[in-house]
This record gives C-alpha cells, sequence and structure tokens, in this order.
C-alpha cells in the first residue's frame, strides 16, 4: 500500500472523527478531535506501519479560542510516507491523553510541551519540568510571555561556576583572521 492509499484509508475509517483534512506540497495533514488522539494514534501505528515519531509540537494561537493546537509528526519507516495530525485544545482544557505509550519517544516530546507552554498529558509517566528548573513559575513560548523574560526566585545551583569561554572545540578565538579562519573546525590537526 502506498501513501495515498494508506491516507485514504485513515480517512475512509475515521471519516466522522477527522475534522479537517489538508494537502500541501506533498505532505497531508489530518485535524481531529482530542478525545479521538490515541485511537487514530493506535491506528496509524499498528494498521497503518506509521513506526515513527518524528515530534511533538504546540502551537500557541493567542486571542483565538481553541488557543492551542498540538501537531503529531509521523513517519513510516516501510512505507517511506510522512502524515501530520494536529488537535486543537483550549485554554480552559489546556490537557490532552498522552501517547507514550504508543510511541515511547513521545515521553520527552511532551515533556518538553509541559515544560514550554504549560500543556498537560494525562497519564503521562512522569511529567515534570525538562528545561526550566522545578518550582518555575512560568511557560516561556506562551505569547504573553515577555521576551525580556520574568524575574523570579532562580536557585543558587545554576550559576555555581562561570562557563569556560575559550579553549573548548567549539569557541573560536578573537583575532582579526576572517570568521572561517578563527573556527576551529577549519584548522587541521597541528603535528
Amino acid at each position: 500500500m502506498k501513501g495515498p492509499e494508506l491516507l485514504g484509508s485513515l480517512g475512509s475509517l475515521f471519516g466522522s472523527k477527522i475534522q479537517e483534512k489538508t494537502e500541501f506540497r506533498g505532505e497531508t495533514s489530518f485535524t481531529i478531535l482530542a478525545a479521538d488522539l490515541r485511537e487514530v494514534a493506535k491506528f496509524c501505528r499498528d494498521e497503518l506501519s506509521f513506526d515513527y515519531l518524528l515530534d511533538i509540537t504546540s502551537v500557541d494561537n493567542f486571542g483565538d479560542e481553541p488557543r492551542f493546537e498540538i501537531v503529531y509528526e509521523l513517519y513510516s519507516i516501510t512505507l517511506a510516507g510522512h502524515l501530520r495530525i494536529k488537535l486543537r485544545i483550549s485554554e480552559q482544557d489546556a490537557a490532552v491523553d498522552t501517547i507514550s505509550d504508543i510511541w515511547p519517544t513521545a515521553n520527552w516530546h511532551e515533556r518538553e510541551i509541559y515544560d514550554m507552554m504549560g500543556l498537560r498529558f494525562n497519564n503521562h509517566p512522569d511529567l515534570r519540568r525538562i528545561l526550566m528548573w522545578e518550582g518555575y513559575p512560568y511557560f516561556p513560548l506562551l505569547k504573553e510571555f515577555p521576551l525580556e523574560g520574568r524575574p523570579s526566585d532562580m536557585p543558587d545551583i545554576a550559576f555555581s561556576s562561570a562557563a569556560p569561554m575559550e579553549g573548548g572545540p567549539f569557541v573560536t578565538s578573537p583575532s582579526t583572521a576572517t570568521t572561517k579562519d578563527r573556527e576551529p573546525r577549519a584548522r587541521g590537526p597541528q603535528l
């Protein structure tokens, strides 16, 4: 079965559950209800051979309702086909079921979305911050979050010692040479 046949079978089996289908530049996106996520995800993995979850991301449509979108990028290694599944959730709900038991790599993606956007994943095995420290009260990727950040009580452990700025493999050295010549990877090994 080829890509268009796969996507056609998804559309016919879940016809009433698919809110919208979009084709753009050879990519197909299905928008579904959040309540149908697990059923559609299992079907995509088990029946359509979408065995690889490439990414999960979220979009903050500040000012619109529903405010948030969660986007799942799937890939079938055996059939070399891509599929994008989107769902929209309101600011009041701000939660959707986890799919980390369907695709284990979703664990880290869902944690990152929680950490940066504040969206929760029901029944996630370890939903805690991954980039910001525990106890940080804000979600930095929300549209209303100021670019300069907000004051907070950062633990002292974050600044226990200064990071070295010279001598590392990816740190350039100041000089009058061009950027290309200062780049450490541009220099051959010194014998």
